[in-house]
């Protein structure tokens, strides 16, 4: 009967050149795969804006969000859709599911935009956009340009001339100008001048709009040449703008120049940006680079920075370039530090091997399975479009401890059988013929342990979907070389062991090898004899370990200290710009002096990035900078500062000030405004909280005006004409438009700043009434103070308040999730629902599928191994170890102070397929000695026995493979340590205590087959 292995065995050049090709499509595969942080994951998720200059939150609201969230509602495969309505401006977020492909998402919101138009203001200047965005994804570099010399708008005009020329390389999405200031045209209005020239702020916003003309005119044609007309109808800058005549008086020209102030200014001169180091400060312009799903982020990063000097060039000696955050640079020392745990890893498993076989011939030829597996799985990678990650790179280092086990089943197989005297050909092929079967079952058992994480759904499931395939196909693939090269070098190139003369050194510790397992046979027939107190040693381990899964601190997604915290602040909603840039000032000045921190950015938005120095030129890690900085930045009065180490993904696809979120809705919003205040002075009270927030604004000053229309009316004078004239008071109206060469730009009227003060000032606006006549707004109106709000918030077309939170150090997240479920259930009354959102929703939903995810792998392996068996209770038998396997992995977490997270549960999984290997060789063993005539008890002792090398060996593989993760060494290492710390654990613990367990529990359950048997006899034998 021909094996699998016969046809390799015969053709060596076939096989070699087969391994060849292997290698060769691999090593192609790795060139191309790209490299990123984590794999690929892709929220489709659009962003909408709309505008209205001038219009409050209150207005905002109702006319335009409310509008378009009824036609978004309609759209197919919607997941949540949230709005932000603030003074002049709408944005909201439409989060589709996972499987909804974004172009066809935008098409209809596109469609729902369009059916919108005609319910929404007549007066916005522009139709809503949207835009795709990522809220999981950071862009990739921040690029600081600052001068001291240079006016802010002509560095925004050099900034937005970059965008576009860097926006070209290929794998840059977008680039977004952080801290803009375009340039524009302010007309700051006099309402005195104009009252005494008979003026209101209408006429002189049309006479602004009729002077800047640009249209076409047309040519003139000959019978020779022809003339294109050109006109100086347009206005470029201030200075033209001056001698615009708004009126003539009396026969005299009134000029913009006599009742306003006209300069060269920027359209939002309420935002800014700040640029810092140590010992500088500069205001900047900041160009924020994105990158496409998908794409390489170090290859993208590198074309951007490789530019960066050839447009340097073409700026002014003044404009100082500078790189803020290069998001490639921790990816790539992730990366590097990964690969080369990885090549550790091998050299620590190949000298496993060397110090178990002690034969060079024979270390060799498993070995090979090693290099040829991962490189193999890399041609796999490229087709699945897979990347280079921390997932794909850590399922790679932990296949490297065991995808050499199916190699090493084989090589010792052939041994065997070349030590019956068979020559090296009929060893090799009667040895890989004899265990092809084998081979064959238990890698498809090992890979089916990875089917339960293709289960996990939402983003998680993404995440971990191409660990689980990285390390699936790495196992088929040293199936494969199990079954081919190796059996075809053992034909070859391997030497009984007869002929071969060995040195004292392996004299010496073969010597100290068979006083270990003379111990430990010894040891276990004094167990097999004590079998009861065994079992119930185990039953007490098993509760333990239940007990343990119950009480284990449950974490989410470690953080890393990637070199740098996102700082997000609070202040009074009624502060003024300046008074905010004055307190974010005091906090910049507070982080110059930390020694950690080598240069940062500060916006208005109010934000601020931290760029820590390198890790080895400061004492502190991330998280301790943030503990040290936090009570310093919240000691400055009229301010809060909320510190941020973001998750290496923002699974939750939402922004805020905090990492977690909660989301109260209500159709009431009196009621739903009262509970937020009241859960959030109860959150803040919460020890396991910090940086707890809220962005319910409704303690705006307002300033009403209750327009009296009976006596507007008499006056000649509407409430359109009322809202119209403060709108060009206040509202930064934007009255006409400037063509540049490569931008638009607006010409901006307003009262002057020092009419903008008090309440006072709205006695010198005017409305022209029908009669022709200026009559003041205080007698048609009166003016009255009160509070509302600044921003209204929307989730799921319901009102809204979201808070957020931080949680403690060293609490653990589900400990803290827990405390908040409970003041919500005792504080939220009836018409009020609260759900978590963002990454604490995330936590939750991957929290209630580690259950069933564990049993679901449990009961994989039990059918697997069934089928293999042939038996409903040897698999019972097998997977005996994995209660000492969890107990190991929980009990090593605990006592390294690591949270149950997502990465640690995903290594007790795993756990399960390398724990049961050992079961599988002893039970194999055993079933074949008590076919040949052997009682249950000698034969699982003889089994132990002569498979505790293969089982130390296997097992020291493994645990190679898992130390360097446990260690936590190199960058990113944080998330990485508690998949580490459960492998090695559990494995520690199992494996010395399932050598002695399994085999009294198949004496058991042997007993239990015999009883079985004879009662199905016994009926046929008394017939």
């Amino acid at each position: 009967m021909r094996g699998v292995s016969d046809l390799f065995i015969r053709r060596p050049v076939m096989t070699v050149l087969v391994m060849v090709s292997i290698l060769l499509f691999g090593l192609i595969g790795y060139r191309q795969l790209a490299v990123s942080d984590l794999p690929n994951v892709d929220f489709p998720t659009i962003q909408v804006s709309a505008g209205l200059p001038g219009a409050n939150p209150d207005t905002m609201a109702s006319t335009v969000a409310t509008v378009l969230e009824k036609e978004f509602s309609t759209i197919a495969g919607l997941d949540s859709m949230s709005s932000v309505s603030s003074t002049g401006s709408t944005q909201i977020t439409l989060q589709f599911s996972l499987e909804r492909d974004i172009d066809a998402a935008a098409q209809d919101v596109q469609t729902a935009i369009s059916l919108a138009n005609r319910n929404l203001p007549e007066d916005m200047p522009s139709p809503p956009s949207f835009r795709r965005t990522n809220p999981a994804s950071d862009p990739i570099l921040f690029i600081s340009l600052n001068s001291p010399t240079l006016p802010l708008s002509t560095l925004d005009r050099y900034g937005q001339t970059m965008s576009q020329r860097l926006s070209m390389i290929q794998g840059v999405a977008q680039i977004t100008l952080r801290g803009s200031q375009k340039y524009a045209v302010r007309v700051q209005l006099d309402p005195r001048a104009m009252k005494g020239f008979d003026l209101d702020a209408d006429e002189v916003a049309a006479a602004i709009d009729a002077q800047n003309a640009n249209r076409p005119m047309g040519q003139l044609s000959g019978p020779h040449s022809t003339l294109t007309l050109k006109a100086n109808g347009e206005l470029k800058a201030a200075e033209q703008y001056k001698d615009i005549v708004v009126a003539v008086r009396g026969g005299r020209p009134i000029r913009l120049a006599e009742v306003a102030l006209v300069i060269d200014s920027v359209e939002n001169d309420k935002s800014g940006a700040w640029f810092f180091t140590p010992t500088t400060k500069a205001r900047t312009i900041v160009l924020a680079v994105e990158k496409q799903p998908g794409s390489n982020t170090i290859e993208v990063a590198d074309a951007v920075k490789a530019l960066l000097p050839t447009l340097a060039e073409s700026l002014p000696a003044s404009i100082k370039l500078s790189i803020l955050r290069d998001g490639s640079v921790a990816i790539q020392e992730s990366a590097q530090d990964i690969q080369f745990t990885l090549l550790l890893t091998l050299a620590l498993v190949v000298l496993v091997i060397f110090l178990f076989i002690r034969n060079l011939s024979a270390t060799v030829i498993p070995s090979l399975s090693l290099p040829m597996s991962v490189i193999g799985t890399f041609a796999v990678m490229y087709l699945l479009d897979y990347s280079l990650n921390n997932m794909s790179l850590m399922a790679l280092t932990l296949a490297v401890g065991f995808v050499v086990d199916d190699s090493i089943v084989v090589l010792e197989n052939i041994v065997r059988h070349l030590e019956m005297g068979k020559n090296r050909l009929q060893a090799a092929f009667d040895g890989a013929r004899e265990v092809s079967f084998t081979i064959i079952s238990m890698t498809l058992s090992l890979v089916a342990i990875f089917i339960p994480l293709l289960f996990l759904g939402g983003i998680m499931g993404r995440l971990f979907r191409e660990f689980s395939v990285t390390i699936g196909v790495a196992v088929l693939v040293s199936g494969v070389i199990s079954l081919t090269l190796v059996p075809m070098l053992c034909s070859r190139f391997l030497r009984a062991q007869n002929v071969v003369r060995h040195g004292r050194l392996y004299r010496a510790t073969e010597a100290g090898y068979l006083w270990m397992a003379e111990c430990y046979s010894r040891s276990l027939l004094a167990v097999l004899r004590h079998k009861r107190l065994t079992m119930i040693f185990s039953l007490a381990v098993l509760a333990a370990t239940a007990w343990l899964f119950a009480v284990v601190p449950k974490g989410f997604i470690p953080t890393e200290d990637r070199g740098y915290i996102m700082v997000s602040t609070q202040t009074a909603q009624s502060i003024s710009w300046i008074s905010q840039v004055e307190h974010l000032m005091q906090l910049a000045e507070i982080v110059q002096q930390d020694p950690n921190v080598d240069r940062f950015m500060v916006t208005t938005s109010p934000f601020m990035l931290l760029m820590l120095k390198p890790r080895s030129e400061r004492t502190l890690s991330a998280d301790e900078v943030i503990l040290a900085l936090r009570p310093k930045l919240n000691s400055v009065p009229g301010i809060r500062a909320m510190l941020v180490n973001p998750l290496p993904i923002n699974v939750g696809g939402r922004r805020s000030r905090s990492i977690y979120q909660l989301t109260l809705m209500g159709i009431d919003a009196a009621q739903l405004y009262q509970t937020a205040r009241a859960l959030e002075q109860a959150m803040l009270d919460t020890p396991a909280l910090v940086d707890v927030s809220s962005d319910l604004q409704m303690d705006n000053p307002e300033l009403n005006i209750e327009i009296d229309r009976n006596r507007a009316l008499l006056l000649g004078v509407t409430p359109k004409q009322i809202e119209d004239t403060l709108y060009s008071a206040y509202g930064e109206r934007d009255v006409s438009t400037i063509f540049g060469a490569n931008d638009q730009y607006s010409v901006i009227v307003e009262f002057h700043p020092d009419f903008q003060n008090n309440a006072a000032a709205l006695d010198l606006v005017h409305i022209r009434s029908n009669q022709g006549q200026l009559t003041p707004i205080s007698t048609v109106a009166t003016l009255s103070q009160g509070l509302g709000p600044l921003s209204i918030n929307h989730s799921g077309q319901l009102p809204s308040v979201t808070l957020s939170f931080n949680v403690k150090p060293g609490v653990a997240l589900g400990q803290a999730l827990a405390d908040l479920q409970q003041l919500t259930d005792s504080l939220l009354p009836t018409g009020v629902n609260a759900s978590f959102q963002g990454n604490a929703q995330q936590f939750q939903s991957a929290q209630a599928s580690m259950g069933w995810l564990l049993g679901l792998a449990i009961i994989v392996i039990y059918i697997v191994l069934g089928i293999l068996y042939e038996s409903y209770i040897h698999p019972l038998t097998i997977l005996t170890a994995l209660p000492f396997a969890g107990f190991g992995a929980l009990i090593t977490l605990m006592l390294f102070g690591v949270d149950l997270s997502i990465y640690a549960f995903v290594g007790i999984i795993m756990l399960i397929g390398l724990v049961k290997k050992n079961g599988i060789m002893m039970i194999d063993f055993a079933i074949a000695a008590q076919a040949e005539g052997k009682n249950a008890h000698d034969a699982i002792h003889e089994a132990c026995v002569i498979r505790f090398r293969p089982i130390m060996m296997t097992t020291m593989a493994a645990l190679m493979a898992g130390i360097p993760i446990a260690l936590g060494y190199g960058a990113g290492a944080e998330s990485r340590q508690p998949l580490g710390l459960a492998v090695v654990g559990g494995l520690l613990f199992s494996q010395s205590l399932t050598l002695y367990v399994t085999p009294v529990f198949y004496l058991y359950m042997e007993k239990l087959q015999q009883r079985i048997k004879r009662k199905k006899t016994a009926p046929l034998i008394n017939r």
